[in-house]
This record gives C-alpha cells, structure tokens and sequence, in this order.
C-alpha cells in the first residue's frame, strides 16, 4: 500500500526552510519582478533540488514521490516552486539519455549548485503544442551544429548556466514519422548568450521570469549531442510524464494553502456577529475544493508510484496534472471570495497565489491537450487534430 505519510520528514525539513522566506519575502519579491535568488540558494544548499540525481554524481538518488513533496511543499507553504522547479524535470533527459561522459561532467555540478540546469527550449511562436513542427534547426558542419530558429516563453534563462534545446536535425519532409528528426543539445548559456543566441525577457501577469530566444548561427559542439541523433522527441516526452507529475504536486501544495487560508479567515472574519464560516454559503464551497484537491493528490501518488517503478506514466502523469490543475483554480477562487474585498489585497497574498496558479492551466501543457490525449490515448476516440 502506498502511503504518502511515509514522506514526513522531508515534508517537515521543507517546511523548516521555507519558514525563513515568509509571505513579506515572496510579496517583495513579486512587486520588485525578482528572481528569489536568496530562496534558491537556500534550497540548492540543503541539497532538495538534488534529490533525483543519483548518489553517485553528487545527489540524493530519491525518486520522482519524494520530488514531489519537496514542490508541493514549497507551494503549500506560500512560496513559489515555479523558480525552481525546471531544475528537477529538466534534469530527466541528461540523466535517463546523456552519456556517462556527459552525466560525470554535469550532474556533480548541478548537484552541488555550480551548474544550474534550469532552462528548457521547446516551444515556439508559430507551433505552440505542436512540438513535431518546430522550425529550428541545428546542422551538423564538423565538429559542431549550427542553429537557428526562434523559441518562446522559455524560463529562467537569465538565472540559469545550461539549457536544454530541442532543435530539428531532419526536415520534416524526409522523416517516416514526424516525431523523428528532432534532437536534444545541452547549451551552455553563458557561452551561446551574445554569440548567435539573444534574448528577449516577456513581461506578463505572473512574476515568471520568461523570454523569447533568437538562434543566428549559434554554434554547439557536437559533443553537447544528448543521446541519438533524431530522437529527442522521445526524450523530452520522456521528461515531461515527470514534469507532469510535479506540476500536478505544486498545485496540489497551491491548493492546501488556499484552503487553509480560507478556512482561517472563514474562521475569524464576523458579519452580522457570527463568523462568515457558520453559513453554508461560505463553507460548502471551501469543503468542496478540499474534496478536490485530496482527489487529485491521488492521482498524483498514483502517477509518481508508476514513475518510480518503471512503468508508463503518461496517463496517470496527464490527468493527475489535469485534475490538480483544475481543483487548485477552483480552490483559488474560493480562497478570493471568502476573503471579499481583502482578497484584493497584496498583503493578504492571495492575488499572488491568485495569479500564480492560474498559470497552470496553460502550462507547461494546457487542459484541453490533456483532454486530447485522454481522448485519444486511453478512450480510442479519433486523433482531433
């Protein structure tokens, strides 16, 4: 029997941490659009954005459940794991697809926090969700590749030392399947930046720092080549089952603290001389979301459970991210209208928390792809795009 109680202990270190960075922290570092550079340290030092990497290269060789409750604990104590959490999915596809050479240079220092690896560079302006038909190429000429193209709302560029990039290496026109021909390259940022890569931060609702990237002849050693040419799609969907499961986690984290919020204030808040949690009106809503988001945490065990033991967890990784997704927006807006007018108020963090998890149902994949592929992948409905 799985029993999530069994992760206590980490829960209980996170929570310590995260105690050092409380509501003013996250408050200031929204309105000032900041990176938390000082929480990230913190959380790099005691060794949590470590967890997954193997013992053997520096880290604490825990599983997919155990980096799960390190996110949705950092949520649920009112912080923000969207800063961190790239370290953790994006790490999947070094680890599970690079070569020993590869991982022994890296994955020690990114253990250790020299190495950031907190950037992935997949989608584009013109192709969305569409990952198969990417315009950016990379061309092998000798000792390197040559790449060009465009990316969008990519994370965390300006705070990271490695990305991973996903670039067409056949034209689409000459593979069998459009799936193949794409390939994986690890960029060194601080090399590429200036040098056929530049930058474009993208201000937007939510303080999450992202940008749109322009490739001119960018070159990458070829050595950088993560696994066989061709099949980084398969690699990075490999990494995003897992990324999947983590998001679904943060929400769930994004969830417990807005009803734990609501409940309080449900609590102490009198109207007409009794607390506004003794009307129906105000506590039906708040149950319900906790209804939902102790659903979703199931899926998400389930989804983590078959992750951890090698099984395929596309299904349950898609719907355990759909499910909490969807349970921490309805808990956010139950957590806003039990607070009233107060909600409004930065103060309060809840307009933070507000935005922050509504990011979720557009990324890192929207609601409606998951609605395709549970359409399609388990019901055997016809492909609809």
């Amino acid at each position: 029997m799985f029993d999530p109680d069994q992760y206590q202990e980490i829960r209980d270190g996170v929570k310590g941490l995260c105690e050092k960075f409380d509501g003013a922290y996250w408050r200031g570092i929204d309105q000032r659009k900041e990176f938390p550079e000082e929480f990230v340290s913190a959380l790099t030092e005691a060794g949590w954005l470590s967890a997954m990497i193997p013992t053997e290269y520096g880290g604490s060789g825990l599983g997919l459940a155990e980096a799960s409750v390190i996110l949705e604990e950092v949520n649920r104590c009112g912080g923000n794991s969207g800063t961190v959490h790239g370290q953790m999915y994006n790490m999947f596809t070094l680890l599970r697809h690079g070569s020993e050479a590869q991982k022994t240079e890296y994955l020690p220092r990114i253990a250790s926090g020299e190495l950031r690896l907190q950037s992935m560079g997949v989608t584009e302006p013109t192709t969305g969700t569409d990952t198969t038909k990417i315009k950016t190429t990379a061309v092998r000429q000798g000792d390197h590749y040559v790449v060009n193209g465009q990316k969008v709302w990519i994370s965390r560029v300006q705070h990271s030392d490695l990305m991973i990039l996903l670039a067409r290496t056949t034209p689409l026109a000459e593979v069998k399947q459009k799936s193949r021909g794409m390939s994986i390259f690890l960029v060194d940022l601080h090399d590429a930046i200036g040098n056929g890569l530049s930058v474009q931060p993208i201000s937007n609702m939510v303080n999450h720092e992202t940008n749109e990237l322009f490739f001119d002849n960018l070159k990458i050693p070829a050595e950088n080549l993560i696994g066989e040419e061709g099949m980084g799609f398969r690699y990075i969907m490999d990494g995003l089952n897992a990324e999947r499961a983590l998001i679904a986690a943060e929400c769930i984290g994004d969830g417990r603290w807005f009803i734990e919020k609501a409940r309080n204030y449900a609590n102490e808040r009198e109207v007409f001389g009794r607390p506004i949690g003794k009307n129906q009106g105000v506590q039906f809503p708040i149950a319900q979301a906790h209804i939902e988001i102790e659903a979703a945490d199931l899926m998400r065990w389930r989804a983590c459970q078959e992750y951890d033991s090698g099984k395929p967890a596309g299904a349950s990784a898609n719907m355990a991210k759909y499910l909490a997704a969807e349970a921490s927006w309805k808990a956010a807006n139950v957590c806003l209208q039990t607070h009233g007018g107060f909600g409004f108020a930065c103060e309060y963090d809840v307009e933070r928390k507000f935005r922050e998890t509504r990011l979720y149902q557009v990324a890192p994949i929207s609601t409606n792809l998951i609605l395709s592929y549970v359409a399609e992948h388990i019901l055997q409905l016809p492909r609809s795009f």
